[in-house]
């Protein structure tokens, strides 16, 4: 049996805390804001919506290949999982958007992903009685700019994946891991991958250069937000231009480029067992793979 670090629930003196469970602030703008990222009004051409990319019944993210813009064509980045994204400092991989409020508006009406106008948005979704209703009951008034835009932020700010048996092994459930996940876990630190990837979200916290000192992934952004490694076993392929199929290739890969570090087999399947217990829950059901 595993010897957990302590039965501390917060995970003292560990760089990975456990990820908190957080009650809705609102049921009604929450419920409202899951009710919008999945309306097809919030897109120009009425065939898309939050959900087109960020598929809430697998990992929050989208299956390779079809996270495509509004013309067919690939995206130029890698779609990060929305699961966990309110616990990061910043988000997408450039770390542009401060605020899910404004990454929501600024997506809402990119040209590439939704392709809308939010002033018509607003106009559509007036018109509706029983959404514009929802709204009043929320809001205290019909559709506008700032209630959309909250009802989206508060959804996302509920979509944590609480539960993993990494977690329950913090909080001082020893038999939650094996021997050799532990042993992972302890690499992980010892090599420096915590440096990077520590905190609640276990990264999303701090900005990087990638390929220190090996090239890894394509050169541009030079520099990235540190993707959160919650739920990674469940979200290949990996990096930000989405070239590594395996979760293995990417431990190897990550300990040439950003450690300088060559690793054996044996730590490289240690640390996947380790990441794979990061795997968590959204509404009582483990987070998967597409």
């Amino acid at each position: 049996m595993a010897q957990s670090p302590s039965s501390d629930p917060s995970g003292r003196g560990e760089p990975i805390t456990p990820l908190p469970v957080q009650a809705p602030a609102d049921a009604r703008r929450v419920a409202l804001g899951e009710r919008l990222f999945h309306d097809t009004r919030l897109s120009g051409s009425g065939d898309r919506t939050c959900a087109t990319c960020h598929d809430l019944s697998t990992n929050g993210a989208a299956p390779p290949g079809t996270a495509v813009d509004r013309q067919g064509g690939a995206l130029p980045l890698d779609t990060m999982t929305v699961f966990n994204a309110g616990l990061n400092f910043r988000l997408n991989w450039a770390g542009t958007y401060r605020t899910l409020e404004s990454q929501a508006e600024a997506l809402i009406e990119s040209p590439a992903v939704m392709g809308a106008d939010l002033d018509e948005v607003i106009e559509r979704l007036r018109a509706d009685g029983p959404l514009a209703d929802a709204f009043v009951q929320a809001y205290g008034h019909g559709p506008d700019r700032p209630a959309l835009l909250d009802a989206l932020a508060r959804f996302q700010r509920s979509l944590t994946t609480p539960d993993s048996r990494f977690d329950r092994w913090l909080r001082g459930e020893a038999s939650a891991l094996s021997d050799k996940e532990v042993e992972g876990y302890r690499s992980f630190k010892a090599l420096g991958c915590a440096s990077c990837h520590q905190g609640a979200n276990v990264g999303g916290n701090l900005f990087q250069r990638h390929g220190i000192f090996h090239p890894i992934a394509m050169p541009d952004p030079p520099i990235v937000r540190v993707p959160s490694l919650r739920n990674v076993a469940t979200t290949a392929p990996y990096f930000h231009d989405g070239g590594t199929a395996t979760l293995e290739k990417a431990v190897r890969d990550m300990a040439s480029a950003q450690l300088g570090r060559r690793i054996s087999d044996e730590q490289v399947d240690a640390i996947v067992a380790f990441l794979r217990t990061l795997t968590g829950t959204y509404r009582n059901q483990p987070v998967r793979a597409p």
